[in-house]
């Protein structure tokens, strides 16, 4: 266990010996994730206070962060097969200015209707990030690395929460302020993507669709080309989905239910945050050499049914200590698995549809996934915290049968090892 937890010397220690390109994916996915994920932040510490500024309900503040999958959906679909067909570097660099733009139309309303809109252009923006980053990695690294790599970029990740809410602590109830600072990164992100070259594995796609015409890139129906590729596809999205569920639950909510059940105010509930989100970065490091070392289906087994039972630990605490530490350990088992969705979808599905795959599977996840603050928050008007927790349970239980079922996440599987 302790071996794990330096897991990210793969990426570290050895940085000197990575190639250029290499150094550039490491550098500009790291900066994806951070974006990706200030993003989130951002939208989870303020929501409180965007709701006493517009006088809406819970409900209605859960749309906020909800709409945000219209965009995801569009963006991420379409960004995807813009990847393969035109190039990762390119369609990241085209992604990031629409996310600017729409983080700072947040930072200049007060409209409930332009927050909306807004959140939609952010879902756009951001909804190539994810996928792309992974499909850059799994191009520029062998596949032995990748649970390791891939969860290094959700760490970066974490780096950028951890900011995000230090930021908050200062800047709430301040929302407008927060949104504005949230455009800076964008511009390191673009300096970096405008000077990284196109992946090999990319060119070399490239030559081969004008050699061979029925060679196809960017090709989404092929994830459900016959029944057994799309029954794969779907409960790999169902698997995600319910991440981005339990995700979407603690960043957005969790601190509204820290200032509620434990009576603190805005500044003290963000500061905790930076300790969930400090447990979220510690679980993909294990998660990540875990992967690695046994395998997706011990990995992502061991994570889900310790998610299961983890999500009570947040009404079983009585003071705020005890609730820093159930944060701390809700977002080291349901975060750490972030980053290995990814990973198998690069394993699973070959370099000529992978951005597709990655960015089509997300993007659905995330329509559907990205919903769960609508729900919960309408649980938490009408019931209690007790009912949203035992909904969150029931669904990772939901995740690990799925996950069970699908054999070619089985260490020895061809389909898993193969390079494709």
């Amino acid at each position: 266990m302790i071996k794990s937890l330096f897991y990210l010397e793969v990426v570290f220690m050895h940085f000197s010996k990575f190639t250029k390109y290499q150094k550039g994916v490491s550098l500009s996915t790291g900066l994806s994730y951070i974006l990706e994920r200030m993003d989130a932040a951002f939208m989870g510490l303020a929501l409180a206070s965007i709701i006493a500024t517009l006088h809406i309900s819970k409900a209605q503040g859960g749309l906020i962060p909800a709409i945000t999958a219209i965009g995801s959906l569009v963006g991420g679909v379409g960004f995807g097969i813009l990847a393969d067909k035109f190039g990762r570097v390119r369609t990241l660099s085209w992604s990031i200015f629409i996310y600017a733009f729409g983080t700072a139309g947040m930072g200049f309303t007060n409209s409930f209707t332009l927050l909306l809109i807004f959140r939609i252009i952010i879902g756009l923006g951001t909804s190539g990030e994810y996928g792309i980053a992974l499909t850059m990695l799994s191009e520029a690294f062998q596949k032995k690395y990748m649970g390791r790599i891939s969860s290094a970029g959700g760490v970066a990740g974490q780096v950028g929460a951890i900011i995000a809410s230090l930021i908050a602590a200062v800047v709430l109830p301040d929302w407008h302020l927060l949104f504005f600072i949230g455009i800076i990164p964008v511009i390191l992100a673009a300096y970096i993507r405008f000077r990284l070259p196109e992946s090999k594995t990319f060119n070399d796609n490239k030559i081969e669709e004008k050699k061979d015409k029925k060679v196809k890139l960017g090709d989404v129906w092929s994830l459900f080309a016959t029944p057994a590729e799309a029954f794969l596809s779907i409960r790999i999205v169902i698997m995600f989905l319910i991440h981005i569920a339990g995700y979407g639950t603690v960043m957005n909510w969790l601190p509204t239910i820290a200032q509620e059940r434990m009576h603190v105010d805005v500044a003290k509930s963000s500061l905790w945050m930076v300790f969930t989100i400090v447990g979220m970065a510690l679980g993909m490091s294990v998660f990540g050499y875990l992967q690695d070392k046994y395998g997706s289906r011990i990995a992502f087994g061991i994570f889900l049914v310790g998610s299961a039972i983890s999500v009570f630990f947040l009404i079983m605490a009585t003071n705020p200590i005890e609730f820093v530490i159930a944060g701390a350990i809700v977002g080291f088992l349901t975060d750490g698995m972030y980053s290995g969705y990814g990973a198998i979808v690069s394993n699973l599905y070959p370099s000529k549809n992978r951005a597709t795959a990655n960015n089509t599977i997300m993007s659905v996840a995330k329509t559907i996934g990205t919903l769960s603050p609508v729900l919960v928050g309408y649980i938490m008007d009408v019931s209690t915290v007790t009912t949203v927790v035992i909904f969150m349970s029931i669904c990772y239980l939901i995740s690990f049968v799925v996950m069970m079922s699908i054999k070619q996440l089985k260490k020895d599987h061809p389909r898993y090892v193969e390079d494709n």
